[in-house]
């Protein structure tokens, strides 16, 4: 019997099946629809709706967009396009625009040529809904033929039925929302956040407006955009932000047309190292590329080599440019806009349409080839450029091959200057790459030598951002990194080889030292960008202060939070501020920056990856008049020492 009653209690069927109702599902698990509960997802909200409103700019109805932030952190996004429909929907018997917010995969985006849009940006229909289920309370106005129509809901349930409260004078839809306090962990909306993707929208939709105001403050905030120029006028602006000398004064735009698909490019090329490829497709932005991007790479590398070929540019005994090569510097837009896009997973992160690949390939390769034969200074630049990339990555070759011989003949190949730890799982390990030699040998004595490694570095760093790869290997400052890291750089990294799953970063907690900070983070975003993605790179945090009391010692991590234990303390606390890690003994630097238990620590994340690039761009670049204004308008955000 007991056995029975055991079968019976663990018996999987019908009754074990959990049907979740309406938005019900978007509720229980709103990371599976806007990707976190945290501030990404709170601003994907916003998008979400903006991007019904695009879809009426794509389809023609629509030039003008108003997203406001309300006092209360309160979103409305208004347009005027055709308004959503408020006529009965056959098959729900309900308004339409009552099912686009209360039914997921509802709206008018799939029924292919028949559909209400032809192209669209617009994930799987879940948008308006997924935002309605999300939000504390949600109104949508919709102004059509002459008559302005109202309906309010509460976390996704509907408050009453759609009602027309009065006449309009022009057509569009407004919402309204107010994020859940229950879904979200934080409920403030990042005004630059929402700005740098409406600028990116209004790019990316010539001749759009965006206005985005922000009425939180005492005075409102307000910003409008509109390019005629689209994706030209993105090139142009990111050169602009960064500072970059162009090599030609005109940003090259390519178009084309295939069926039922528009291709886009826009490119030039700066005196920097680094290439920065945007691609979007339906605006939809694809930072893991996909075929629009292949297309685009393939042809590049095809065109510069059969026209220098053509042109004398590359002779016989030249060998081919590599892909890296000819976009040494370049900056370039690519968009395409289709009927059916298919995205690979559920991010959009990659386009999978294998016809955009082909219409973007012929595109490049006949129309670039054209302004090449038509520009022949241009070319000529451009030509400079990539075969000056051609011979460092030569030099990089034979400079790399001389390390691995020389590693390999050497008894050892970890830094003569590396205390090595004795686990040897990387999983459990972590390195401390020091500032100075000083610092380095207390943190050797300081540390847990189980687990800790330390690698002291001194003198000055090279500042990668101004240099090729090629420069890099055998610099006396680098290469220790890159062997005791043991992944390589470059097209040889391989984050399997890592040492260590915890790379720390401790320099003294003043200027010089967040250069130094600043100088290794640009050559691991620049050479070994996988360490920061994957989330092995921290900063450690040493305190700025130590107070001490007869017994009693206690460390600040900086002036406010010293100013209070001072204050706690009483009098006669004895406050002293170190200049420097040299000046902590072990016991104490392990006590307040190594120690697992207490440490403060900051793990280094690239959220965006183009305001990273940005950043590095303007700290790390030539022009010393952006890195002024850099600083000076983030200085009251940085948290490097507390």
């Amino acid at each position: 019997m007991a056995e029975n009653e055991n079968r019976i209690e663990h018996e999987y069927g019908g009754s074990q099946i959990e049907v979740l109702e309406g938005l019900e599902p978007v509720r229980k698990r709103p990371g599976m629809y806007i990707g976190s509960t945290g501030p990404k997802g709170l601003h994907h909200l916003v998008y979400e709706i903006v991007d019904n409103s695009i879809d009426e700019a794509l389809a023609g109805y629509c030039n003008h967009i108003e997203v406001t932030i309300k006092k209360g952190d309160i979103i409305e996004v208004s347009d005027n396009g055709r308004g959503i429909p408020v006529g009965i929907q056959p098959k729900m018997g309900i308004p339409a625009v009552t099912v686009v917010f209360t039914v997921l995969h509802a709206g008018g985006k799939f029924g292919g040529e028949n559909s209400g849009y032809k192209v669209s940006g617009g994930l799987h229909g879940v948008g308006a809904s997924v935002v309605n289920a999300l939000s504390e309370w949600l109104t949508v106005r919709v102004r059509s033929d002459g008559d302005e129509y109202e309906q309010t809901f509460h976390r996704g349930k509907e408050d009453g039925p759609l009602k027309k409260i009065g006449s309009a004078q022009t057509t569009g839809t407004t919402v309204t929302f107010k994020p859940d306090p229950e879904m979200f962990e934080e409920l403030v909306f990042n005004y630059d956040t929402l700005l740098t993707r409406l600028r990116e929208e209004a790019f990316l939709n010539a001749g759009v407006r965006i206005t985005l105001t922000d009425d939180r403050g005492e005075e409102p905030v307000v910003q409008s955009m509109c390019y005629e120029g689209g994706i030209r006028s993105f090139v142009d602006h990111i050169h602009r932000r960064r500072q970059l000398e162009v090599l030609h004064p005109e940003v090259i735009y390519l178009k084309g047309q295939q069926g039922g698909i528009i291709a886009e490019v826009a490119l030039q090329y700066n005196n920097s190292y680094n290439e920065l490829i945007l691609s979007f497709a339906n605006n939809v932005n694809t930072p893991d590329g996909g075929t629009h991007e292949e297309g685009f790479k393939t042809a590049l590398t095809r065109v510069f080599n059969d026209f220098g070929r053509e042109k004398g540019y590359l002779k016989d005994k030249d060998e081919n440019l590599s892909g890296s090569d000819v976009r040494e510097g370049l900056t370039a837009v690519i968009s395409v806009k289709l009927t059916e896009a298919q995205f690979e997973g559920q991010t959009k992160a990659k386009l999978g349409n294998t016809e955009v690949r082909s219409l973007v390939f012929g595109l490049v390769y006949e129309k670039l080839k054209e302004y090449f034969e038509e520009n022949p200074g241009v070319a000529k630049a451009v030509f400079e450029k990539a075969t000056q990339a051609a011979r460092a990555r030569e030099a990089a070759k034979k400079a790399r091959e001389l390390v691995r011989r020389k590693s390999a003949l050497e008894t050892s190949r970890m830094p003569g200057k590396l205390a090595d730890c004795r686990e040897k799982d990387p999983s459990k390990t972590e390195i401390y790459i020091v500032e100075g030699d000083s610092a380095g040998g207390s943190a050797k004595m300081g540390r847990d030598s189980n687990i800790q490694a330390i690698l002291p570095l001194w003198g000055k760093m090279l500042n990668v951002e101004k240099a090729r790869l090629d420069k890099v290997y055998g610099n006396e400052k680098m290469m220790p990194v890159v062997t005791a890291l043991g992944c390589g750089i470059g097209e040889d990294f391989d984050l399997s080889k890592l040492r260590y799953h915890k790379v720390f970063i401790m320099a003294d907690a003043d200027v010089d030292g967040s250069h130094i900070c600043t100088l290794m983070l640009t050559f691991f975003f620049r050479f070994m960008r996988p360490l920061i993605e994957e989330g092995h790179v921290y900063i450690a945090q040493p305190p700025l202060f130590k107070l001490a009391k007869g017994q009693q010692v206690k460390y600040a991590y900086n002036e406010a939070e010293m100013s209070k234990m001072s204050a706690e303390m009483g009098q006669g606390v004895k406050v002293s501020r170190y200049k420097g890690l040299g000046e902590m003994n072990p016991e104490q630097l392990w006590e307040t920056t190594m120690n697992p238990e207490n440490r403060v620590i900051v793990q280094i994340s690239i959220e965006d990856a183009e305001r990273a690039d940005e950043t590095f761009t303007i700290l790390m670049g030539d022009k010393v008049e952006p890195r002024r204004e850099f600083i000076e308008k983030n200085a009251k955000y940085a948290n490097l020492d507390i």
